[in-house]
């Protein structure tokens, strides 16, 4: 249970009721996400139980499920569109409302969730053989990092710089190598995320603390980036990607700063230089589709990435991991443990 990133609690709660069109899932594996120690995000709705990157077997069916059966291994969504609003057919449907107010019960930190019948319908995926339940934690995560780079046209031979090195940033250089990009190169304060960076794909790191766009010119034949994609809240790496895209280039704004807070943006120099400013939020059902196959096909290494797995009594201990940005990339709780 949530209260906040120095305050989380093992509470005992019922077992969920499952009705009609319904499953009850036996979570195996629940990712932290950057996004749950975000507390000025998280603590408004707080007490909650969190975790939306789980996956699990199907413990139990309501009545006139006929898709799945006990036993089955699945990654559940935890948000899910409508595929019928005027967002959804065109294409936009992580602005879709259904998919902003849909969610399992009660969240993935949990020993049980129960899926609701539009969920169901629409958000359970049956895990591949060859998916553990660890490595299936990334496919939402992998699954937001790949609508945004295709909403931003990463084509290959593309310079990308992505800004942060936290769990986001890391999948974002991994996936770019993945699609053949051109250089990449990556930013963090921490060495550690720097090394990580490094590993997964980045030709070079460099100290957020520096000059960056001068060092990325340095790194990439006196060039700017084709695209710069942010993985960090802090308003100085905001303010760094708006110096460090080239013409034409595009700037996708993968993290959030926190509210209230007001990006000034030349816009007559962006206006000449046909430079692009964007947002990526969530993923869609096709994302979700696509994520499981790169993880299948280990276009991804994410196994690589985690670094801790934690009881459900230690959740407390992997929020304040995740929260301080420190020795930690992926850290996965397994509540059966």
């Amino acid at each position: 249970m949530y209260y906040n990133n120095q305050d989380v609690r093992l509470e005992e709660l019922p077992t969920p009721q499952i009705g009609p069109g319904e499953l009850l899932v036996k979570v195996q594996a629940s990712g932290i996400c950057g996004s749950d120690v975000m507390e000025w995000y998280r603590t408004k709705k707080a007490p909650m139980v969190l975790g939306h990157e789980i996956t699990g077997e199907v413990a139990e069916i309501g009545k006139d499920v006929d898709r799945y059966k006990v036993g089955d291994r699945v990654f559940v969504s935890h948000h899910v569109p409508c595929n019928t609003c005027r967002y959804c057919l065109n294409g936009l449907h992580t602005v879709c409302e259904t998919l902003h107010t849909t969610n399992y019960d009660p969240g993935g930190f949990a020993e049980y969730i129960r899926v609701p019948p539009l969920n169901m319908d629409r958000g359970v995926f049956l895990l591949p053989e060859e998916i553990s339940f660890e490595v299936g934690t990334f496919i939402e995560p992998l699954a937001c990092v790949v609508r945004g780079q295709r909403s931003a046209r990463l084509l290959p031979g593309l310079t990308v710089l992505v800004l942060g090195s936290g769990i986001s940033g890391l999948l974002h250089v991994a996936m770019a190598r993945a699609s053949a990009s051109g250089r990449i190169i990556a930013t963090d304060i921490s060495d550690y995320r720097l090394d990580a960076a490094q590993r997964l794909g980045a030709d070079v790191a460099i100290d957020a603390k520096e000059d960056v766009p001068a060092r990325l010119r340095q790194a990439n034949d006196k060039r700017l980036a084709d695209l710069v994609i942010v993985c960090t809240g802090a308003l100085s790496a905001f303010q760094q990607a708006l110096q460090s895209v080239d013409r034409g280039g595009t700037v996708l704004f993968f993290a959030p700063t926190e509210p209230g807070v007001d990006l000034p943006v030349p816009v007559n120099d962006f206006w000449r230089n046909g430079i692009t400013l964007m947002t990526s939020y969530g993923a869609g059902p096709l994302d979700i589709a696509v994520a499981i196959g790169l993880i299948r096909a280990h276009r991804v290494p994410v196994q690589e990435m985690i670094t801790h797995r934690l009881g459900l009594a230690e959740t407390g201990l992997g929020f304040q991991m995740v929260a301080d940005a420190g020795e930690s990339i992926k850290v996965i709780i397994e509540p059966q443990r």
